[in-house]
């Protein structure tokens, strides 16, 4: 089950609330809801999360979070999910997002080698700006849209996997059915 999973590598609520940087939340992060586990809350994180993954800006978790809390969704997934984009991921993400930009704007696709830092940003607006932006936006509401009917497919096909286990349990334990 999705559930178990989602548990099983989830930081704890009092880890994600000794984050300093989530201080400026206060007392809206001791909403109970923020930390309850279930379909609802895990196919809104996705959307929270992956939305924010796709955004090119520094403190994605501290935006998430922003839209996390008072979508009263789960803080823990959504904080989780914005590491989808990473040192490591953010090259591809970025340059996808890029290439997306150019074919609906229909703009000519110019050189550029990816940085992950600030002076690079500023001055690529200047050149692929606009698709980029673009890219970024479509890509990270396509992923969130996604992310969202995804998990809700996914948590559904556990629950009903768990009641056919269920039912077959009772039924070859069951001596009066035949």
């Amino acid at each position: 089950m999705p559930k178990k999973l989602f548990k099983k590598y989830l930081p704890s609520a009092e880890k994600i609330k000794q984050q300093k940087i989530l201080n400026i939340f206060g007392n809206l992060l001791h909403d109970g809801n923020l930390w309850h586990l279930n379909r609802r809350s895990a196919r809104g994180a996705f959307a929270v999360g992956l939305f924010w993954a796709w955004i090119p800006m520094p403190f994605q978790m501290l935006a998430a979070a922003a839209i996390a809390i008072p979508l009263r969704v789960n803080l823990p997934l959504t904080l989780a999910l914005v590491w989808v984009s990473n040192p490591l991921t953010m090259p591809i993400m970025f340059y996808l997002s890029y290439l997306i930009g150019t074919v609906v704007l229909a703009a000519p696709v110019e050189p550029f080698a990816f940085e992950a830092s600030m002076e690079w940003l500023r001055y690529s607006m200047h050149t692929i700006g606009k698709p980029f932006l673009l890219g970024c936006l479509l890509m990270a509401t396509a992923a969130s849209i996604s992310g969202y009917f995804f998990i809700d497919w996914l948590w559904r096909l556990s629950v009903k996997k768990a009641q056919l286990a269920k039912l077959l349990r009772k039924k070859k334990t069951d001596p009066q059915q035949h």
